[in-house]
């Protein structure tokens, strides 16, 4: 059993802490209003009295919520994501899920493309089959404000903290590390992306650091590394996005990136991005689910060198990937993949971008292939 007080700072909202936050957003239905602004775009009668809907609601079901646990089974995925879903995808599909075992607690660590998403769409899929959510790490340079800090950790949650001093930042890690742990053999799923920060270069590759830091906290017990490892029951999993919103916004600040050596984000630009992936076009969506991680493994490295296999595996390809990667190299190798594709209209979508942003876009899309074919 988790010692709830003792991770009060980064655990979702439990007990009394679920109650006050509740009552925070019920006090400011413009906050609600502008997150319902987020799922419904336009404009008209019909729009407003939607996102008017939303907000009624949400006001009604949160007299019922006591945990975050029913706050995710009744607002966020039975409602906000559903809408997500229905609103700016052609499809979302999922494989793998029969994999899971719901008497077991698991570590999903999977690739990060979207800010919010890549975890939500998690939790739904494991919602439609009635299997257990998970909670979800996230760095706290996303929650400055109150309403977005209380909204996360209704939807479980954890507080990742980001700029502190070297030695506070190793006790927190460690901290983090111990609450990972007794989480998991508590009986909860945890989701955690790969790597700190989204891959916007199209490369989903693992940092081993994520992997040792899931061993600080058990090692003062004397637990093996390969102990700890099969007792996470790490599961990867692969998001891919047929049309990721947020593609050219990712290619202008890794190419400023590159001229002056630093992007400073504007303010609320994350806020802008988490809005975007919500709410924009997305295509085709699929998330996979692969096999648990079992065996003797010594190293991060290695462990993370399995969880890029896998996820590189089983990664949805689109016909946008197999074109960017065809493109790129002067062939139609691949054409088969492609077929019936507009690309005459992907490329005129693209037409506007100056060569440094339009072939950094191109080749997001074309990495995924290069990762299946071993080119990465």
């Amino acid at each position: 059993m988790v010692d709830y007080e003792k991770y009060r700072d980064i655990a979702p909202y439990q007990g009394e802490d679920v109650r006050a936050a509740v009552e925070r957003i019920s006090k400011h239905p413009e906050l609600l209003y502008a997150f319902a602004c987020a799922i419904y775009k336009g404009e008209g009668a019909e729009v407003e009295s939607q996102r008017m809907g939303l907000v009624k609601y949400v006001l009604e079901v949160l007299k019922t919520v006591g945990s975050y646990d029913d706050f995710q089974h009744k607002i966020t995925s039975a409602l906000l994501l559903k809408n997500v879903i229905d609103r700016s995808m052609q499809s979302f599909t999922v494989s793998g899920a029969e994999k899971i075992d719901p008497s077991k607690s698991y570590l999903f660590i999977s690739n990060h493309r979207d800010i919010v998403l890549d975890c939500a769409l998690l939790d739904y899929a494991l919602y439609e089959r009635e299997l257990p959510l998970c909670e979800m790490a996230i760095g706290d340079n996303l929650l400055k404000h109150q309403f977005l800090l209380d909204l996360f950790k209704l939807n479980g949650a954890i507080i990742v903290k980001r700029d502190l001093p070297m030695r506070e930042k190793y006790i927190e890690t460690v901290r983090l590390s111990e609450y990972f742990y007794s989480t998991l053999q508590g009986g909860k799923n945890i989701w955690i992306a790969q790597k700190s920060g989204r891959s916007k270069d199209g490369l989903d590759m693992t940092h081993p650091a994520i992997i040792k830091m899931l061993y600080l906290g058990p090692k003062k017990d004397k637990i093996s590394f390969a102990e700890v490892i099969k007792n996470c029951h790490i599961m990867p999993v692969a998001i891919s996005y047929e049309d990721d919103p947020n593609t050219i916004n990712k290619a202008r600040e890794e190419v400023a990136t590159a001229v002056k050596g630093e992007y400073n984000k504007r303010p609320m630009e994350d806020v802008i991005s988490m809005v975007k992936g919500l709410r924009e076009w997305k295509g085709n969506v699929h998330l996979s689910f692969g096999d648990v991680i079992d065996g003797e493994y010594n190293s991060a490295e290695d462990v993370a060198a399995e969880v890029d296999r896998q996820i590189h595996s089983i990664y949805r390809l689109w016909p946008n990937n197999w074109f960017s990667y065809d493109y790129l190299k002067g062939s139609d190798e691949h054409r088969a993949e492609y077929e019936g594709f507009d690309s005459d209209a992907f490329l005129a979508s693209i037409k506007h971008l100056s060569p440094e942003v339009k072939s950094f876009v191109l080749n997001s899309y074309a990495n995924p292939v290069r990762a299946r074919l071993g080119e990465v």
